[in-house]
């Protein structure tokens, strides 16, 4: 016994060391098998009732000791490598790595949602961007030819923070550098919620939605279905009825939410499966002289036990078996064995999870908004997830515009979260499946 425990505090000793906290120490016991290396979740299995857990996760060694992550070059030559860059991942779902300036007029704002206090957020952010080539934060000192990035509490105070937790704190790292590296020239605002509550974090999607300028929300986290209805209001356009309660949020605004990392076995998570909300499953993202993507084994999906299916997505399901809604919508990078690069306090790691999505969908949405800003006319663009240059909306309900605009997705059809009645709750196939929803963005082939 005694033994057990000197071992148990080098591991948690050698995690501190790494720059996390006592908190993600306490943890190790969770590491587990990726490919050939090991990983661990950013939060806690279990949450409580009515509370979320984020679906970051880190590459780690054994022990539970996170591995750093190397620098390269800017070149085409080392495309692919891993963990991917930003100009890997704008090469994967742009076709290019050349990321266009943008004028001040015409850059939209994306939200990220996240429980608790990350002090070092604008600082590793800076970081990121600079080791990236993207534009820098807007400072005192420096007010042009930079994004603005803001921080505010769940109240829309920009002070007053939650208290802080390094597990939620590595992953808004993660979220507000992810939706950087797919909208260089997009600002930024975080709001923290005081606490994984479902009830707070609504709260901080109403703040993040009447922050001026923002178009998309990320949010990289779920919990239990379970008494969910109360709070699916946040997450629900204002001319919605949601389980008798009254939908709260702009209908321009796009809500993009991770699909969970605990495959089909784990059942759908709320607010993945809330009905306007694009529900963002996973993939295994590889580069081989060109990219290609599986449906990631881990990446939430299935059938929800709660909610209704939505009238756009009925039509393009395989089967009529499951009648409730059904995730994911979408998909994106999500595969620990590749991950992406992400600086968190200073240092460099390997992050996954579905939490990678959210916000790269959120990013890549934002993005194509600033496309229409500069090249289309005033109601030229029908069914989108994004208001028109004029700033009117289009079509109200996101999740029934994306299922519309089918052509700018890639299908994936191969790989599976489990095993399942119903396959394609579970299995990639041909047109839509649980795992991936109806693909990957390919904006070269059309406006997302």
């Amino acid at each position: 016994m005694l033994v057990r425990i000197l071992q148990a505090i080098l591991v948690v000793s050698a995690v501190m060391a790494a720059g996390l906290s006592e908190a993600a120490a306490q943890s190790v016991i969770g590491v587990e098998r990726a490919g050939q290396g090991f990983y661990k979740r950013l939060c806690s299995d279990a949450p409580a009732a009515g509370h979320a857990r984020c679906h970051g996760e880190i590459a780690t060694d054994q022990a539970g000791r996170p591995l750093a992550a190397g620098l390269r070059p800017f070149s085409r030559s080392t495309l692919g490598a891993v963990p991917y860059f930003a100009r890997d991942l704008w090469s994967a779902y742009y076709g290019t790595i050349t990321m266009p300036a943008v004028p001040a007029g015409a850059r939209p704002t994306v939200a990220v949602v996240a429980a608790y206090g990350y002090g070092q957020a604008a600082t590793d952010l800076a970081t990121y961007r600079q080791l990236n080539n993207l534009p820098p934060l807007c400072t005192a000192t420096l007010t042009t030819g930079c994004v603005r990035f803001t921080k505010l509490n769940q109240s829309g105070v920009a002070g007053n923070y939650p208290m802080a937790s390094s597990s939620w704190a590595q992953e808004q790292a993660l979220d507000v550098q992810m939706v950087s590296a797919m909208c260089p020239w997009c600002n930024i605002v975080l709001v923290q919620a005081n606490s994984a509550s479902y009830a707070n974090l609504g709260k901080a999607v109403l703040t993040a939605s009447a922050f001026p300028g923002v178009i998309a929300i990320s949010n990289s986290y779920g919990g239990s279905e379970t008494g969910s209805s109360l709070y699916s209001a946040f997450y629900s356009p204002v001319n919605t009825i949601t389980n008798g309660y009254a939908g709260k949020l702009p209908v321009h605004i796009a809500v993009t939410v991770s699909s969970g990392d605990s495959a089909y076995a784990g059942g759908t998570e709320f607010p993945s499966s809330a009905p306007y909300v694009l529900s963002v499953g996973g993939t295994s993202l590889t580069y081989n002289g060109s990219w290609s993507q599986t449906a990631w084994a881990k990446a939430g999906s299935g059938c929800s036990k709660i909610y209704s299916q939505m009238a756009w997505q009925s039509p393009v399901l395989p089967s009529t078996a499951c009648v409730g809604r059904v995730a994911s919508d979408v998909s994106a990078v999500a595969d620990i064995n590749t991950g992406v690069f992400v600086v968190y306090r200073g240092s460099y790691f390997r992050f996954g999870g579905t939490s990678v999505g959210a916000p790269i969908i959120a990013g890549i949405i934002a993005q194509r908004n600033v496309a229409i800003r500069l090249t289309l006319s005033s109601g030229t663009v029908a069914s989108s997830v994004y208001p028109n240059k004029g700033g009117t909306t289009v079509a109200t309900g996101y999740g029934r515009n994306l299922y519309a605009q089918r052509g700018a997705l890639r299908d994936v059809t191969s790989g599976s979260t489990g095993t399942c009645a119903i396959g394609f709750l579970c299995k990639a196939g041909p047109g839509y499946d649980g795992p991936t929803g109806l693909g990957t963005p390919n904006v070269s082939l059309a406006p997302f």
